[in-house]
């Protein structure tokens, strides 16, 4: 039996995950849905937002696309803008209609706040906090805050004493403890993170 010719909607997923403009204008001509999954439940709007593909991801908000579909792993367009630290993405899903849901969460319980601030993406940690209603205190299902994920799983380098200090004018609780009863404070001197220790005291 012959394979049958791809989809409209296969051609879309195709086209996003690619970042192509005119590929993605061409299978929404041809009645592709903004709507499409993969197999691991994927939108063309993830695929854009995965890549970092700005001009396609824009094409996709003004088609309609849901920056809030989640995949399998409870990822979605918006979620992913805090893994890559993409700015530009993350202000182009905020026109879309509809708008970012700011308290969905991705299979850790965290927010896009999370992995921004665990890889040190300063820029987009300190946009995210100005230009949104994040929950700066929000807590995941390890019982850490964005704080406690920089001082945990950063490296103590001048990009994560940044996020940390952004987190703190931002309002973060300095003393918001984990689930073992552990400060952000206590993480960063066990680490001998001097200079986010010196914020953490500050701000307490």
């Amino acid at each position: 039996m012959a394979t049958p010719p791809p989809t409209p909607d296969h051609h879309l997923l195709t086209a996003s995950k690619a970042g192509d403009p005119h590929a993605i204008r061409s299978a929404l001509r041809d009645g592709a849905r903004v709507t499409a999954r993969d197999a691991e439940l994927r939108t063309p709007l993830l695929h854009a937002s995965l890549g970092s593909h700005v001009e396609a991801a824009r094409l996709l908000v003004a088609a309609g696309a849901d920056p809030n579909a989640q995949d399998l792993r409870e990822d979605n367009a918006w979620l992913v803008t805090g893994v890559t630290g993409n700015v530009a993405m993350m202000r182009t899903l905020l026109s879309a209609d509809p708008a970012p849901d700011l308290k969905l969460c991705n299979r850790f319980g965290g927010i896009s706040v999370f992995p921004a601030s665990e890889r040190g993406h300063v820029t987009y940690v300190r946009a995210v906090l100005t230009e949104t209603d994040t929950d700066v205190d929000h807590v995941n299902r390890l019982g850490w805050t964005a704080l406690l994920e920089a001082v945990i799983l950063g490296d103590g380098g001048r990009p994560h004493q940044e996020v940390v200090e952004a987190l703190l004018a931002a309002g973060a609780t300095p003393t918001l403890a984990d689930n073992d009863g552990v400060t952000p404070l206590t993480h960063a001197e066990r680490r001998g993170f001097d200079g986010i220790a010196r914020l953490i005291r500050d701000a307490s």
